[in-house]
């Protein structure tokens, strides 16, 4: 069905049905629009269904039909008004019915830019709340107190500042800070799917930063929120504190590769140096055992995902390690490791390359280096050797060939 014969269909027992969301904010941003959410109004359940018999209901607390347009399958929601009564993002009291009006359901969302409605039958944008113009100022505002109903908003509005590089109006981090309370109780799932969505981001950091000036980094990351007052010495980090140092790095890794799991890793990587006893500051000895400590307990509160963990420890155990080892065959046992680790050749030294500035002769020629030693295999290792000897050879004989490429290298 095309979207102009459901739009007459509707029109014809005087219901309306409008585009809303996000489709229309990234449509008047010039960006590319993505999935298409339709809003109905104006219309009782019974006479949709007579007109559209082929919709699939998926929706419980209020209607919501799964239904075919242009060769997709689109949600079409009734419109419908919210009242909290009860904690999270499920407390609502939901009213609907065909006396709602798409001003009224627009009044529920969460931010202006995210509250305009393209009606289909003529064309015409909806825009009460100033969505538009939030746009063009770059702003990200909250329609009204409703957003605190959600609390994961306030995540949302940290990780579409990222996304999109808009400032958070001044009255929307009071809003966002109002949302502490029952963050702490949300699914954790939920926190760690806007984390995911911001590390898609040019800037993962905004997000960071976003919530830390709201007081939320505290209740949704604490691992993070403990960086912050760490100091370093000044001579390797003018940078500022250990937190600074994290959001400086994850940063420069979005810069070299797209790669989430990398981010990830580059975020993590001195989260150790968030429970570094006060007297030991500004050094952070150790903080690279700790680190894996703190790391292990972030991922029972929150699961999170296995290459990220895999990796993200890698990080955490090398990163000092990586740019001052010196012995063939310590360099030899890094690079083999690294095929193991979950990251590419490439994304680890973006990860080193953004902490020390630089890379090691080693690190540089990584690529070929382990293609090199990969050349040989324990299937030529001598006649007579079982078990561990033939690991043990096989190391043996992948040193001498790094030995032989670094000497090559260094001319």
């Amino acid at each position: 069905m095309k979207e102009e014969e459901f739009a007459a269909k509707l029109k014809a027992i005087d219901a309306e049905v409008y585009i809303v969301g996000g489709w229309v904010r990234d449509y008047l941003r010039g960006a590319k629009p993505k999935d298409k959410d339709y809003l109905l109004c104006g219309c009782r359940e019974e006479d949709f269904t007579k007109l559209f018999p082929k919709a699939v209901k998926v929706g419980k607390s209020f209607p919501v039909y799964l239904l075919r347009i242009e060769g997709e399958n689109c949600e079409v929601a009734f419109a419908r008004r919210e009242r909290k009564q009860g904690q999270g993002y499920r407390g609502f009291a939901v009213e609907f019915g065909p006396e709602v009006t798409v001003e009224e359901d627009l009044y529920r969302r969460d931010t202006t830019m995210n509250s305009m409605a393209w009606r289909l039958s003529d064309g015409e944008i909806i825009d009460p709340y100033g969505g538009r113009a939030d746009i063009e100022a770059r702003c990200i505002r909250a329609v009204s107190h409703h957003f605190r109903d959600d609390p994961v908003r306030a995540l949302r509005a940290a990780r579409q500042a990222a996304e999109l590089g808009f400032a958070i109006a001044e009255e929307t981090y009071g809003y966002m800070a109002d949302c502490g309370k029952e963050l702490a109780g949300e699914p954790q799932e939920r926190l760690l799917e806007e984390m995911k969505k911001a590390f898609a981001s040019a800037a993962p950091s905004i997000f960071f930063r976003a919530l830390q000036r709201a007081g939320l980094l505290e209740t949704a990351f604490p691992e993070l929120a403990a960086l912050i007052g760490k100091t370093q010495p000044e001579a390797f980090h003018p940078e500022g504190d250990a937190f600074e140092h994290t959001l400086l790095i994850v940063d420069k890794v979005a810069g070299d590769t797209t790669s989430l799991t990398a981010r990830f890793a580059g975020l993590v990587h001195d989260l150790g140096k968030g429970t570094t006893p006060a007297e030991m500051l500004p050094h952070h000895y150790g903080h690279e055992v700790r680190g894996l400590e703190v790391l292990t307990a972030w991922n029972r509160r929150m699961t999170l995902p296995k290459e990220w963990m895999k990796a993200a420890g890698f990080v955490i155990r090398e990163h000092m390690r990586a740019p001052r080892l010196g012995k063939t065959g310590k360099i030899a046992a890094l690079l083999l490791n690294l095929a193991k680790s979950g990251l590419t050749i490439a994304e680890f030294k973006a990860i080193i390359r953004a902490d020390h500035g630089g890379l090691p002769l080693y690190l540089e020629k990584a690529g070929q280096l382990i293609s090199a030693m990969s050349e040989v295999s324990g299937k030529e290792a001598p006649k007579g050797l079982s078990g561990p000897e033939i690991g043990t050879w096989l190391f043996s004989q992948q040193v001498r060939i790094l030995q032989r490429k670094l000497r090559e290298a260094k001319g």
